[in-house]
């Protein structure tokens, strides 16, 4: 444990459980109902509504080998040929072959997917697919309609639900085991304010951190709270440079923020074709797939073209579908892209890349574990090894399904030392509540920002860790971060209007801060172009010496150390403890605070 915390009153009241899940996605909600199946006392925490994470803004669908001709065998291939060399290769074998059992258990909860006229699961292709396999509902509202199924699941199973609550802090008992976490509830529902559930389980199932850039695709509660909890906690993450651009998705602008209207791969995959504005495809020729070819490929094509055209968007072009496939197969697309003045039906889409996925996250085994006792982290906000540099189209919401099974169950097993530990967790550390004293009683709060550094960390990460990084433009980030971090520590004992107070803007920010100072130091590190890391002065794959993975930690002293594994594979995860495979380690320190 690194005894860092965000600045945040004492906890004012407390809920006792078994097992607490963050995060209402596929992820989340599954790992719940399991675990509450078993009988174990389990209490969901989630940042909105149940509904509203990440899972249920999932347009294309989920991958599976559910189709006549396809194996797992296939699906793993084309998941190793996508990650570019990083994959964990047993943990993509555990997602393939366990994935098809695991769609249909979600069918059996109650989600619908498309079928065919003969009844059977409608699959359809996306990039680096070579096969139909993406099984899909209501056309492009495969998230919605699981999200849907899910919550509906747990509402019947009358679990205990704490909604609108930002988690902030893991809880610890003497012996450095997990001990639950502070959170804290925006003004809705039974508990307000800071609060804490204590249970010697806790599940990190809180989606990606998008929100880092300017635009992106991801919601916008998604501002990398689980990863920054885990760094704070002194778990170890890992792979944080490989954040996906995803290559379609609707330009509204140079100067739009926040989320922004995804178009699904799914549409190239039913045959829509990238076009420049002369109409000519450019994707034709640069891979045995065309656009169809992995997100990193079409991605970095798109914005080639870009470039040498001189233009901020290419085009998506899927005329040719007519009125009714539109209606029927793209609905919600059809929808957004009218709202914002575009008829796909009678002119090409307007399309750019926006940061949409998070390969890396907080370093798991396969049974979804962390380096620190307790803690598990399934989801987006992991790394469990599956994704590698670059995730494969539709494995995402697999991912989390599979994992989150394979967590409740070790939770399940695990269970008698779970109700042993139960006994201390009331008596775990907590925040300190006057920050007058703080100083003196608690000398670890994080520096918070003001609500308003979140727009300025976002246009520094769009400028220079963007889709198209080099080694001046990853100096000016980590230059801009460092200030932004600095400046913060100054006015942290400051009183008067400069001293940031604790709040949910702020927290966010905070979050956000230690996330990009994260993945623009691994981004650094990497010296090469693989995956979705795009280093314009290393251009080339370097297998030799970056057929690795980048392990980071915070220190107690709140130092970023970088180690960097010996082979592709990951090391084993020991509980609380160091990387201790790293052939080089590169320490970021952070100056002491006032």
């Amino acid at each position: 444990m690194t005894g860092i915390r965000l600045t945040a009153p004492a906890p004012g009241w407390a809920i006792d459980a078994d097992v607490v899940v963050v995060g209402s996605g596929v992820a989340g909600l599954t790992t719940a109902l399991r675990c509450a199946a078993a009988g174990l006392a389990t209490v969901v925490v989630t940042k909105a509504r149940l509904d509203d994470g990440s899972t249920r803004w999932a347009q294309g669908g989920i991958a599976a080998a559910l189709g006549e001709g396809d194996t797992p065998e296939q699906h793993l291939a084309d998941t190793l040929v996508a990650g570019a060399g990083l994959c964990d290769e047993s943990a993509v074998r555990a997602l393939v072959t366990e994935g098809p059992d695991a769609v249909r258990r979600l069918i059996k909860t109650g989600a619908h997917f498309d079928t065919t006229d003969t009844g059977d699961i409608a699959l359809t292709r996306e990039g680096g697919h070579h096969r139909r396999r993406i099984a899909h509902a209501g056309g492009d509202a495969t998230g919605a309609e699981i999200s849907r199924a899910l919550v509906e699941a747990v509402r019947s199973a009358a679990l205990h639900t704490v909604e609108n609550a930002l988690v902030l802090d893991l809880l610890t008992d003497d012996e450095g085991r997990t001990a639950g976490v502070t959170l804290h509830v925006m003004g809705e529902g039974q508990h307000d304010g800071v609060g804490a559930v204590h249970a010697p389980a806790v599940v990190l199932a809180t989606g990606g951190m998008g929100q880092v850039f300017s635009a992106t695709t991801n919601p916008p509660v998604s501002t990398g709270d689980g990863v920054a909890l885990a760094l704070r906690a002194g778990a170890e993450v890992s792979d944080l440079e490989f954040v996906q651009f995803h290559p379609t998705v609707l330009f509204l602008g140079a100067d739009s923020e926040g989320q922004q209207p995804l178009v699904s791969e799914a549409v190239r995959g039913e045959g829509a074709h990238l076009v420049d504005a002369s109409g000519t495809r450019f994707m034709v020729g640069q891979h045995e797939l065309a656009e169809l070819a992995p997100r990193d490929i079409v991605a970095k094509a798109i914005t080639r073209q870009m470039q040498l055209h001189g233009t901020e968007h290419m085009y998506l072009d899927a005329r040719h579908f007519g009125a009714e496939m539109w209606e029927q197969r793209f609905p919600t697309i059809l929808a957004a892209c009218r709202a914002h003045g575009i008829d796909p039906i009678n002119e090409p889409i307007p399309v750019a890349p926006a940061a949409h996925y998070a390969s890396g996250g907080i370093r798991t085994d396969l049974r979804g574990r962390t380096t620190v006792p307790g803690l598990y982290a399934c989801g987006e906000v992991a790394c469990t090894g599956v994704h590698g540099a670059n995730r494969l189209a539709s494995n995402s919401l697999l991912e989390g399904l599979v994992f989150a099974e394979r967590i409740a169950a070790d939770i399940v097993e695990d269970r008698p030392r779970a109700t042993e530990a139960a006994a201390p967790v009331a008596k775990a550390a907590t925040l300190v509540a006057d920050r007058d004293t703080e100083r003196d009683t608690d000398p670890a709060p994080s520096p918070l920002l003001a609500p308003e550094a979140r727009t300025t960390i976002q246009r520094i990460m769009t400028r220079g860790a963007g889709v198209l990084r080099s080694a001046a433009s990853l100096v000016t980030a980590a230059d801009d971060l460092e200030a932004l971090h600095n400046s913060a520590a100054a006015d942290a004992w400051a009183t008067g209007p400069k001293r940031a107070e604790p709040g949910v803007e702020a927290w966010e920010a905070t979050n956000l801060l230690l996330v990009s100072r994260v993945l623009v130091a691994a981004a650094r590190q990497r010296e090469e172009t693989r995956g979705c890391h795009w280093r314009e002065d290393r251009p080339e794959r370097d297998d030799e010496t970056w057929r690795r993975h980048l392990v980071v930690q915070l220190t107690p002293d709140r130092r970023l150390v970088l180690s960097r594994t010996e082979s592709e594979a990951f090391p084993p995860v020991h509980p609380a403890g160091a990387p201790d495979c790293a052939a080089a380690t590169t320490t970021h320190p952070t100056p002491e605070e006032p």
